[in-house]
């Protein structure tokens, strides 16, 4: 049985579709595959074992991209799967934001003495708040969490201008035609009463709400970020509420710099933390791993281009390399020198780094042993895998 390595953060039933596909979980065996969430992998050693590792969440951060693709692992996420729980978090700090409602809970608590319904009513006017119909909302970034965002957003009767810089034809067709298309980030922060970004912790994202950007938005305008800590720089944001040139952030990452400031709201990081969400990505994450151990196809990888082909003919070849000149002719050379008869070749590539699949019927067992070995010999060559189709 294939060793599968997880953490306790994992849903049940990603490990029950594990277990029910004849995988051992976390036994004595080296592992091939790795399932976690937020367990943080940058100082632990991985062993040469591991194929792959699927994070059962969006972000991937906590996960050394750089370093384990040199290695040839494939590192998948699961984009989507907690989307829509992102999503209600943050449509509920939206009405945190246009309502002082944590202050009134606190109020109404505290009330003591005398007739406490009299005192409440006569003393609720601190806390007056707006309303969100009418509103101009800004979404930075409209992936899986910023278009559902954006539309439910519209359902709330708030006009919705968002940005996003790979905007394309499938994020285009997530999102309602009335939402206004912006050309720049720079035009969504000076035209919006309240900004949510949506967008991936990648090095050149850190601190993308920097001081600059935060001084182009209105001084009565909210910042919510629910997507990952760094995304904006806490420490210019508190100067920008302190200078009265931000009315209220509220963030799902504590930083101590906001501690104890009236016009932050943190949450502990729990917009992904609800029972469906957990389940969606712990049976997304396994499916893929299993996918990927089984066939070589690869969906949702985040450091190699995904394939995802048919798996038709008795055996294929998954070659991860590096994305450089002549690839594809010294790889179907090496098939073509050995006899072996490519029946299809699919090849894609991404960044430095590119995958070829070759499909497979006449392979011998001297011909499997010496494609184990001898294609790895090829320069830049990763890794090579070969995969059996149990049904043929």
């Amino acid at each position: 049985m294939t060793n599968i390595k997880t953490y306790n953060a994992i849903s049940s039933k990603g490990l029950d579709y594990l277990k029910a596909h004849h995988y051992d979980i976390n036994g004595n065996d080296a592992p091939k595959g790795i399932l976690l969430r937020s367990q943080n992998l940058h100082d632990e050693p991985i062993d040469d074992n591991v194929r792959a590792i699927v994070r059962a969440g969006a972000g991937f951060n906590n996960i050394p991209v750089e370093e384990l693709s040199k290695r040839g692992i494939a590192i998948f996420n699961t984009p989507g799967g907690n989307a829509n729980a992102v999503k209600e978090l943050t449509i509920a700090s939206l009405v945190l934001a246009a309502r002082p409602v944590v202050g009134a809970i606190q109020f109404a608590n505290d009330t003591r003495g005398g007739d406490v319904s009299l005192r409440t009513e006569s003393n609720k006017g601190g806390y007056r708040g707006t309303e969100l119909a009418g509103k101009k909302l800004g979404v930075i970034g409209l992936g899986n969490v910023g278009s559902k965002v954006a539309n439910t957003a519209l359902a709330l009767d708030m006009d919705v201008i968002g940005y996003d810089p790979g905007l394309n034809a499938n994020t285009a067709w997530r999102v309602d035609r009335h939402i206004v298309h912006a050309r720049s980030v720079e035009e969504v922060l000076e035209q919006a009463d309240y900004v949510t970004v949506h967008i991936p912790l990648e090095e050149k994202n850190r601190y993308f709400i920097d001081a600059d950007k935060l001084h182009l938005m209105k001084p009565t305008a909210a910042l919510l970020n629910l997507s990952r800590g760094g995304i904006v720089d806490d420490e210019a944001a508190k100067k920008a509420l302190d200078n009265d040139q931000l009315r209220v952030y509220i963030t799902d990452f504590a930083d101590s710099v906001l501690f104890d400031n009236p016009k932050v709201i943190i949450t502990p990081h729990i917009g992904g933390s609800t029972i469906e969400a957990e389940d969606t990505s712990a049976l997304m994450a396994a499916r893929q791993l299993d996918e990927y151990l089984t066939t070589g196809n690869i969906v949702n990888s985040v450091n190699y281009p995904d394939i995802n082909e048919p798996f038709t003919t008795k055996y294929r070849v998954g070659i991860i390399h590096e994305n450089v000149p002549n690839m594809l002719g010294q790889i179907s050379k090496f098939f073509g020198d050995h006899n072996i008869n490519i029946e299809q070749l699919s090849n894609r590539a991404v960044g430095n780094y590119a995958y070829t699949m070759v499909a497979i019927n006449d392979f011998t067992e001297e011909q499997q042993e010496l494609v184990k070995t001898a294609l790895d010999e090829i320069p830049h060559v990763i890794l090579t895998r070969r995969y059996v189709n149990p049904r043929i």
